[in-house]
């Protein structure tokens, strides 16, 4: 992964780096604690602009999370909804997405700037961020800031630690592994409690069958 980050970065200088975090937002697995510090040491080398670099890494993180919010807003609450009801559809229980809405009308401004600068999670905010039909220049503003703040952040430390970047993603690394391990102990949550809800309907219906009998 770290091979193929150097060799987009070397090829296509600050317009990789916004490529690579473009692709980072869309599919959360590519590191961003690689690109942006790399994107940074170059420029302490004068390969690149760090400006160039911060713009082009939240311009990319930007336009990634357009593309998913353009997929939640495809999809909508309605539909979300009809989908929820379905005895596969293990995410979310219909009761769940409305309190999820409810929640996010409330606070979601905060969901999505806090969200821009956690791993994994800034990516997927951008999907209910588009269910709940946030207007889309709040939602372009909202990650613009928080991409920005995280995009200056790793690039400035890139920058200051020169050929040490890579110390970066020690640190980084656990954190986001943290949270894919708590994102996936999530689903595996959800698939049981649908499990458990179906046995526990089908035992009512049978009782109720036999009282009927």
């Amino acid at each position: 992964m770290t091979q193929w980050v150097f060799d987009i970065v070397d090829r296509l200088g600050a317009a990789g780096i916004g490529l690579l975090i473009f692709l980072e937002n869309v599919v959360p697995p590519i590191p961003s604690e690689v690109i942006l510090p790399l994107g940074g040491f170059r420029a302490s080398t004068g390969a690149m602009d760090p400006v160039a670099v911060w713009a082009a890494a939240t311009m990319g993180a930007v336009a990634g999370a357009l593309v998913l919010y353009a997929l939640g807003h495809w999809l909508g609450y309605e539909r979300v909804h009809r989908l929820a009801g379905s005895r596969w559809f293990v995410l979310s229980s219909r009761k769940d997405l409305e309190k999820g809405l409810a929640l996010f009308e409330r606070w979601g401004s905060w969901f999505v700037l806090a969200g821009r600068c956690i791993p994994i999670v800034r990516s997927l905010i951008s999907i209910p961020a588009g269910i709940a039909r946030m207007p889309l220049v709040r939602f372009v503003g909202l990650s613009a800031l928080g991409s920005g703040v995280w995009n200056a952040l790793f690039v400035y430390l890139g920058f200051a630690l020169g050929e040490r970047w890579e110390l970066i993603e020690g640190y980084m690394s656990p954190i986001s592994k943290i949270v894919a391990v708590l994102g996936a102990a999530v689903v595996v949550w959800l698939v049981a409690r649908k499990v458990l809800q179906r046995r526990a309907r089908g035992g009512v219906q049978e009782k109720d069958a036999a009282g009927t009998g």
